[in-house]
Order: structure tokens, then C-alpha cells, then sequence
């Protein structure tokens, strides 16, 4: 999982055999989306727009909107692409044009870290500067999408508890549309696509219907935001092993939560819970009976690693209570074990007995210089530099 995968079988066309798929007679369920609830780009009119134009479609576009979208935009690129390449049309010239107009493009799941754009990877940068489409989730922020070419159209497909712009069925159809056209797509996650991020379902039904996939890795949430605590995940004496859970369970596999639950009340095993908020006090009784003390140490993080960080310190038995009083919101990420104790945060906690630790709160606290751009600039001129420092 740590590393890009690549998966690029032989590629077959997506109206042919078993994996067939028909275009034309997608349901028209997706106009029907109500409209979303995130900010995004202002839009601009595709007979306007020009190569140096942001792409946005409305939430509730059909697929068949977008594809029109897309090559919207590819007729505006090659509008503005040099009079010689306009007027070329020797008979290799638009055998090349065919060629790429029926291949299948690729497509890159590529997880953004856990909110800081100066944690995501050059590899992630590159490709969103060179993009045809970028599909991203909830988490992926509003610094990180500017760092996105202006000439990339964009669809937001984020989820959040109670509401889903689109269902996973749509989004893996939406993603083998895009390549049935020859786009290179971006899906652009929070985190890693591996962890917790239903990337490898997102493989699966590429990979079933040959389309080329490769996966570009994201320092997960545990990793990021226990690091900016100062939390070491595992320490000699402390923890000899950690454990990534889900506070969610599929439909019908709350049995198996249960059970992988009971399994982890090791007082030397840290516990990394990802959206693990609105179950908490089920999650906390569950872990008690199965023997892990209520005095173990533990922090909940909204927003990790971003200006708007927050964490709430206590023991196991009274996070539940503190977390409501602080009123943390999703994303929150719940970490159990000694080593928080560990954290300059636990000591400042056990010193004032002052539970919620905010950014720039005390010395120590969160730099919230290490979240700007290193050159100074906006995020989108960072990623355009080192895209050409990489070329």
C-alpha cells in the first residue's frame, strides 16, 4: 500500500464483451443530485472560456453533461493551441486525433494527506497539473484544488454522514466514462486511497472493464496528525504494535466491528480511529468491557494538521464527555493508547487541566507558517513551479 501501484492491463474497448457499457443509456439519476453543500470554483460559460479558464460543473450535472463538458474543454484547448497545429490536417494528423479520441485514458487515485497542501507529494502535484478531469472528495481542500490547472475540469463527489452528492456505484461509473473518452482522470482523496479511502473497490471496477490505473500514495491521517501532536505511534515500552479502525461499519458488518474491537483492548497496541466520532461512545464501552482501561490516555483532532486544527485530550472514559463540550466536528480522528501521554499536549492537559489544546495556544502549538507556501506565493504558483522544476 505505501507504494504507487500500477495496474495497466491490456486495454479493450468499454462497449465490447462482458464489462460492456453503454453511454448513451445512462440513467439520468445523477440530475437528480441535489446540489452540494461544499464551496467550489465560480463557474465560467464554455463559449467563453478559454484554455486559462476554471472548469466547474454544477453538482447535479448528468454524465451526459459532463462528457459534453469534457470536450467543451478540449475543443477550447485546441482553439488556443498554435494556427500550425490548428491547420494540420494531413492524413497522419487526423489518424492521431482518432487514435487518442478511442484509447482509454487513465486513471490516477491519488491521496492529498490529511489537509496540509505542503505534505502532498510531487508526484500528486504533477499530475494535477496535467489532468483532463479531477474528481475529488470532501476532504481534499480548497488550497489543495488550487493547486489544480485552470484548464482540469472539476467534479466534486465528496461524501459526509447523512448526505452523498453521489453514490460509489456512480462515482466508479463516472470514472469509466471519463476513460472511455481518453481522458487522463485525477481522483483526487484525502489521505491515502488504501486507507479507509475505498480505493481498491475504485481499482477493482477499473481494472474489470481495462483501464489503465495507477495509484499514487498519501501520508494517511494517523500518520500526519499524530506526528504533528508529537504522538509517536509506536514507542519501546509503550507500543509494540498499532491499529487502524473504522468507526463505521458497512451495511450488516456491525458484527464484524464488533469483533475486531474486542480483539484490540491491548493496553500495549495503539488505536488510530478514523471517523470514529459519531460512534464514540458505543466504540468506548465496546473497548472497556473488552478490558482496556478507561484511564488509557487519548486525543481527538478535528482538522489535523490544518490552521484549524483542534485537540481534546483526556483519559478513554471522559473523551466522550470533552469532545461534546469542545462540540469537535468531522473530519475527527481518535487516537487511544500510552503514548499520547507522550504528546506535549497530554502534559499541558495534565498541568492546567485545560482539555482542548488550539493551534498557537501555547508555545509548542501548531506553526501555522508550515501550512504556507514555501516560495511565499499562492499554492497555485507553488505547484506550477514545481511542475517546471520537475519537467
Amino acid at each position: 500500500m505505501a507504494a504507487a501501484v500500477a495496474s495497466c492491463t491490456a486495454a479493450r474497448a468499454f462497449h465490447g464483451g462482458k464489462a460492456a457499457m453503454q453511454p448513451h443509456s445512462v440513467s439520468r439519476q445523477f440530475a437528480s443530485t441535489p446540489a452540494c453543500r461544499r464551496p467550489h470554483r465560480l463557474s465560467c460559460s464554455a463559449s467563453t472560456s478559454g484554455t486559462g479558464s476554471t472548469w466547474y460543473e454544477p453538482n447535479s450535472a448528468s454524465p451526459d453533461d459532463l462528457l459534453q463538458l469534457l470536450r467543451e474543454r478540449r475543443q477550447a484547448a485546441a482553439a488556443g493551441s498554435s494556427s500550425q497545429q490548428q491547420h494540420d490536417q494531413s492524413p497522419q494528423a487526423q489518424q492521431q486525433q482518432q487514435q487518442q479520441q478511442t484509447r482509454l485514458g487513465t486513471v490516477h487515485l491519488v491521496g492529498t494527506g490529511p489537509g496540509d497542501p505542503s505534505l502532498l507529494t510531487l508526484k500528486a502535484v504533477r499530475l494535477m497539473q496535467t489532468a483532463d478531469v479531477v474528481m475529488y472528495d470532501r476532504l481534499v481542500s480548497e488550497d489543495i484544488l488550487s493547486m489544480v490547472h485552470p484548464g482540469a475540469l472539476l467534479v466534486y463527489v465528496g461524501k459526509q454522514r447523512g448526505f452523498h452528492t453521489r453514490s460509489q456505484e456512480q462515482i466508479h461509473e463516472l470514472l469509466g466514462l471519463f476513460a472511455q473518452q481518453g481522458a487522463t482522470v485525477l481522483r483526487l482523496k484525502g489521505g491515502d486511497p488504501y486507507v479507509f479511502g475505498r480505493g481498491g473497490e475504485e481499482v477493482q471496477y477499473l481494472e474489470q472493464r481495462g483501464v489503465c490505473v495507477r495509484v499514487v500514495p498519501g501520508i494517511t491521517a494517523a500518520s500526519g496528525i499524530s506526528a504533528e501532536l508529537g504522538v509517536p505511534l509506536t514507542h519501546r515500552g509503550l507500543a509494540t504494535s498499532v491499529r487502524f479502525l473504522t468507526g463505521h461499519a458497512r451495511d450488516g458488518g456491525e458484527g464484524d466491528l464488533d469483533s475486531t474491537l474486542a480483539a484490540c483492548a491491548d493496553p500495549h497496541t495503539t488505536l488510530v480511529i478514523y471517523m470514529g466520532l459519531g460512534t464514540l461512545p458505543g466504540l468506548t464501552q465496546q473497548l472497556s468491557d473488552s478490558g482496556l482501561s478507561l484511564d488509557t490516555p487519548a486525543v481527538a483532532v478535528e482538522r489535523g494538521t490544518t490552521p484549524e486544527q483542534r485537540a481534546v485530550y483526556a483519559t478513554l472514559g471522559e473523551l466522550q464527555a470533552q469532545v461534546a463540550a469542545a462540540s469537535l466536528t468531522s473530519p475527527t480522528l481518535i487516537v487511544i493508547g500510552q503514548v499520547v501521554s507522550l504528546a506535549p499536549g497530554w502534559r499541558r492537559f495534565q498541568e492546567t487541566g485545560q482539555s482542548l489544546d488550539v493551534p498557537g495556544a501555547s508555545s509548542g502549538a501548531f506553526d501555522a507558517a508550515s501550512t504556507a507556501s514555501s516560495s511565499g506565493g499562492s499554492w497555485a504558483e507553488e505547484a506550477q513551479r514545481l511542475t517546471q522544476q520537475l519537467r
